[in-house]
């Protein structure tokens, strides 16, 4: 890789075309990958990347006036001192606020970029331009928030804001949901049938754990391999297991850890009322997020916890 101090005015004006000719092309995916969820939002990364052509017709003007027609291949991957990007524009459904932080975040390294190099150059014409673009830049977010007004008007961005909560229920809050419940509740049994049958503390976390280790794992394969988001918009599988297995996990060993405790009295007493925590925290979420009435979600939940709860004693006790 090069330094970025040993790039000639050429090579510069070369990256900076390179820079230019990148951030279009993923304004202009952002656009094209929003446009079905966020249309409003999509228009406006089309303004963006008007504006980022622009800057790289300008550039090439520049560089031929200067330099001639062959422009050298010279990217951003090939100079040390930039960060590497997530690409995120590659994750389909987008995640808007994802999105727009990353803009920012390259705006402000390119506009970084075009004073460094125009702080070193001797060109009088190289650095107007370059000072202008970096300026351009500056308020690129002051444009990005006009382009806001103009197209998120009236009750676009409302609409635009469900439409993000929406994608953040199916794809984060239902499999964490699912997890949670599924760790919460289905270990419930094993854990309090060895503890009731064993009356020892050790005994019922060893049974805890492994139930709940076991269940992550079993829960974050079947959401990941339930489907892979191309139709429901639920985005990636992987992640999408990750979080229910996770959840899953959360969910068991919250009521395991009580039993660390050595005294069998106080341990059982400490891991209900965990249980009831995260009943309340499950009852909670669905009516947050998954508009259950409340009673109806209490109801719901707390029956399923007793039955399991209660299994797991009658056997424990028999």
């Amino acid at each position: 890789m090069r330094t970025f101090d040993s790039l000639t005015e050429r090579e510069a004006l070369a990256l900076a075309i390179s820079l230019e000719e990148e951030d279009e092309r993923i304004f202009g995916d952002y656009a094209e990958g929003l446009r079905q969820n966020f249309p409003a939002s999509a228009a406006v990364f089309d303004g963006m990347r008007a504006e980022e052509s622009d800057h790289r017709r300008r550039l090439i003007e520049l560089y031929r006036s200067k330099f001639g027609e062959h422009i050298p291949l010279i990217r951003k991957q090939d100079v040390k001192g930039f960060v590497q990007r997530n690409p995120i524009w590659l994750q389909q459904p987008l995640n808007l606020e994802a999105v727009r932080a990353q803009a920012a975040t390259m705006e402000i390294e390119t506009r970084r970029f075009y004073e460094k190099v125009a702080s070193r150059t001797q060109d009088a014409s190289i650095k107007q331009l370059l000072n202008d673009l970096a300026q351009e830049e500056r308020s690129h977010e002051h444009r990005a928030g006009e382009l806001e007004k103009t197209e998120l008007g009236g009750d676009v961005k409302e609409q635009e804001e469900a439409a993000n909560r929406k994608l953040f229920v199916l794809q984060i809050v239902q499999p964490g949901l699912a997890g949670l419940m599924d760790g919460s509740v289905s270990t419930l049994a094993p854990v309090f049938a060895a503890a009731f049958a064993t009356q020892n503390s050790w005994n019922a976390f060893l049974v805890g754990i492994a139930a709940s280790l076991g269940a992550g794992i079993s829960m974050g394969f079947a959401e990941a391999l339930s489907d892979d988001g191309s139709l429901t918009g639920r985005g990636q599988p992987w992640f999408r297991g990750l979080v229910c297995g996770l959840m899953t996990t959360i969910g068991g060993i919250g009521h395991t850890l009580p039993f660390l405790i050595h005294d069998f009295r106080v341990a059982t007493g400490a891991a209900v009322g965990v249980t009831l925590a995260e009943l309340a925290v499950i009852t909670w979420i669905r009516y947050k997020y998954m508009d259950t009435p409340p009673l109806a979600a209490a109801f719901q939940v707390g029956l399923g916890g007793a039955l399991v709860f209660l299994t797991g004693v009658l056997i424990g006790n028999s």
